[in-house]
């Protein structure tokens, strides 16, 4: 696990940079290049996924990459500045919760609150003799039928990083002995129960 945190906090923001979503929480920092009036530090994003930005108005940029906020960008200011050179930054990500089952020391729900990739996820949850390491089971949130596989030796073993997924809000990483999974039999009864058991903590 220690090696895990290590190649994680070195190598994940290169992942991030290309593939995570923004949503509320996250801080931004926008430029126009050749424009000081188009400039804007700490800019969070609201509840409702929405932030302003000078001549573009309001838009809502929850689901979006940097780089497609980037491109909506341009395109909006394209109307006021000709050829806009658009800088989008991540300042601040916001903590987005994960769920790490099967072949793991504690399976359950962790909080990412710095890179929000696969090798983030189990440095803090660990993994067992058994776990079948060359395919883990990534379930995005609401999909059932579809995962997608990672070869973990690949990332440990070879530097393939373009493996290192970054993760979000509600997303499953499920470590099988067999390399096999079945959403209703291996997953859901986790996710009920700790479902479960936070709603009870609450009350």
């Amino acid at each position: 696990p220690l090696l895990l945190f290590f190649l994680s906090s070195i190598l994940a923001p290169v992942a991030q940079a290309a593939d995570y979503k923004l949503d509320y929480g996250d801080v931004l920092s926008i430029s126009v290049w050749g424009f000081d009036e188009l400039q804007a530090k700490d800019l969070p994003i609201s509840p409702d996924g929405k932030l302003s930005f000078p001549l573009a108005g309001e838009m809502d940029v929850k689901d979006l990459t940097t780089a497609q906020l980037t491109a909506k960008l341009t395109t909006s200011l394209s109307q006021y500045v000709k050829n806009p050179i658009v800088t989008v930054n991540l300042m601040k990500v916001r903590t987005t919760r994960v769920y790490v089952l099967g072949e793991v020391p504690k399976p359950g729900m962790f909080e990412l609150t710095k890179d929000h990739t696969l090798l983030d996820a189990i440095g803090m949850s660990g993994y067992t003799m058994y776990a079948a390491k060359k395919k883990v089971s990534v379930i995005r949130r609401g999909e059932k039928t579809s995962t997608l596989t990672v070869n973990l030796l690949d990332i440990l073993k070879k530097g393939d990083f373009s493996q290192n997924v970054v993760l979000n809000e509600g997303d499953v990483v499920y470590l099988s002995s067999n390399g096999k999974m079945d959403f209703a039999r291996d997953i859901f009864p986790w996710i009920s129960a700790i479902y479960t058991a936070n709603r009870i903590g609450r009350d």
